[in-house]
């Protein structure tokens, strides 16, 4: 068993969706979220600035004593998962793999889209891990950059004009692929999973990255024995790199809980 808590960080809100899974999977463990609002997103940036955004992010969660860390940022494993893994001695999760296994294990015709930021889709990380498992899985991706934005500002209604306009402009093609699986490249993107399954079609099965991660957390953590110790009441603590109060607002209604008061606004050091 192990008291400590889990840490978990994204480039914005989007990470939540991977928080409140695995708070419903592990309800006894203590997170502390990160949301590095103040430089969102992280998906228009050069890989060197993201690689060195998530080092930073890193160091701040391992400040906090944590005995293990998420990376809950497509654009950000891509980048620098690997880089990570190395420098902390602590299990460390990308989300990128265990949305690969559930996507490939789901598709019938062989035929996978992969929506993501521009850097994330630019990388070919999905592509690349999806053809390792099956070469003969047919791999269709599309870069979804205002994603990111519609879900930062709280454009997720599945009837909002502007979400459902964009979300057309992009999927579209997609539609004519004939894909009957879709991986969510993005842990913003399951906040706009009405929009996308409007656009996509009723026939196509969605992948969230954020959820399989937090299932794959969960069982690694229990087949390590440092999970939290039996009949203990998990804590989530909040921190953003930008204002307390959008966040607060947009992040009650995804974990579908008040988090006023459990936020709080630090300074990510510019140590590199």
């Amino acid at each position: 068993m192990d008291a400590r808590p889990i840490g978990i960080f994204d480039s914005g809100l989007g990470g939540l969706t991977t928080v409140k899974k695995l708070a419903e999977l592990l309800p006894g463990e203590d997170i502390v979220y990160l949301g590095d609002t103040g430089r969102s997103p992280y998906g228009s940036r050069s890989r060197e600035t993201i690689i060195r955004y998530v080092r930073q992010d890193a160091a701040f969660l391992a400040g906090h004593d944590i005995k293990a860390m998420v990376i809950a940022c497509n654009t950000a494993c891509s980048a620098a998962f690997d880089i990570v893994d190395r420098i902390y001695d602590m299990p460390v999760y990308e989300v990128v793999n265990p949305p690969v296994k559930a996507a490939a294990m789901l598709t019938k015709n062989k035929k996978i889209g992969v929506i993501g930021t521009t850097a994330t889709i630019r990388s070919g990380a999905y592509e690349t891990a999806l053809k390792q498992i099956d070469p003969e899985l047919l791999v269709f991706s599309v870069p979804c950059p205002l994603f990111v934005p519609l879900v930062e500002n709280g454009r997720t209604g599945e009837d909002d004009i502007a979400a459902l306009d964009i979300a057309e402009g992009y999927l579209s093609g997609l539609r004519g692929s004939g894909v009957d699986t879709l991986l969510l490249g993005c842990t913003h993107y399951p906040l706009l999973r009405g929009v996308i399954s409007k656009k996509i079609g009723p026939g196509v099965k969605l992948v969230d990255s954020g959820a399989e991660t937090a299932k794959l957390v969960a069982r690694d953590l229990s087949e390590r024995g440092i999970k939290a110790p039996d009949g203990a009441k998990g804590s989530i603590k909040f921190f953003v790199t930008d204002g307390i109060d959008g966040f607060s607002t947009l992040a009650s209604r995804f974990m579908e809980s008040n988090v006023h008061g459990l936020v709080e606004q630090v300074m990510i050091k510019e140590t590199e």
